[in-house]
């Protein structure tokens, strides 16, 4: 039987990330972060609709292996195995959604669906990222900043964004998964019921056929016309330059305070711009560089 659904949520919510003002105020003069499990749990259960038998595996799921002083275990763990259940619930999903799909398609559409980029997306909007509790101040900024970044953002961002992703939010999707799991006795369809909501929007075909990776489309795009791709880097400040050269010619670059972000920004120029150089030299084969 489906366990019972948590129907009120604890008043008193404590926001271990400090994006509430008052809270970052009292975090910030007493050094450490502000937390109450009893109601953290109680939070993240109503956010679930699932009411733990254990609620110890769901402490641990929330505790970040900074929290010093605690006799819990932290999220890795369960974070591991959230992680490979995860994959395994959303490739059965695609696999039966898309008979016709080839291996290679049903790859990329599980991969896009349990990515850094997208799990820290529902850590955001499912309001999970509140209840880690941890000791290590500086992840306060890099989450708040995301926060802010995904608040801004104009439709489903599949591959980067403004800014990437703290590994911590997607870390926090997989513990939470991983301690549904083991709490419901292992039982993949129970957790497919509680997690599915969560997940949501998913990216389907549909979104990945309109949004292809930029990296994997430029690399295509200068195949097809026997030509050989470069991506470059180097740092500038704090930022990352990322520089496209095709057969030695530079084309495009892009910056980011990430690596990769910046690997993606320069693909995403460097496609647009082989577009336009394309259109007016072989204007019979522009379809080809469409993302």
């Amino acid at each position: 039987m489906f366990p019972d659904v948590h129907e009120t949520e604890s008043e008193k919510i404590v926001y271990t990330y400090n994006i509430d003002d008052l809270v970052m105020e009292e975090s910030q003069s007493s050094g450490q972060c502000m937390t109450n499990m009893e109601d953290s749990i109680a939070a993240v259960e109503a956010i679930l609709k699932y009411k733990f038998n254990n609620k110890s595996l769901l402490e641990a799921a929330l505790t970040h292996s900074s929290y010093s002083g605690s006799h819990s275990q932290s999220y890795q763990r369960l974070e591991l195995l959230g992680d490979s259940v995860l994959g395994l619930v959303i490739a059965n999903v695609v696999y039966l959604a898309y008979p016709d799909l080839d291996p290679g398609q049903i790859s990329n559409l599980r991969a896009a669906n349990i990515s850094n980029e997208k799990l820290a997306r529902v850590a955001v909007c499912s309001g999970l990222y509140k209840y880690v509790r941890h000791k290590n101040i500086s992840l306060n900024d890099k989450v708040r900043e995301f926060v802010i970044a995904v608040e801004e953002e104009d439709g489903m961002v599949v591959y980067g964004g403004k800014m990437k992703a703290p590994k911590v939010l997607a870390d926090i999707v997989g513990s939470v998964a991983g301690a549904v799991y083991e709490d419901c006795g292992f039982n993949l369809q129970i957790l497919w019921v509680v997690i599915r909501e969560l997940l949501e929007p998913m990216v389907m075909l549909s979104v990945l056929e309109n949004q292809p990776h930029p990296i994997t489309m430029l690399y295509e795009v200068c195949k097809k016309e026997g030509e050989i791709v470069d991506i470059k880097y180097w740092r500038k400040g704090e930022r990352s330059i990322a520089s496209v050269y095709v057969d030695g010619r530079f084309i495009a670059s892009g910056s980011s305070d990430y690596k990769d972000n910046a690997k993606l920004h320069a693909a995403e120029v460097a496609l647009s711009k082989l577009t336009r150089l394309n259109a007016k030299s072989q204007p019979m084969n522009v379809d080809c560089y469409k993302s």
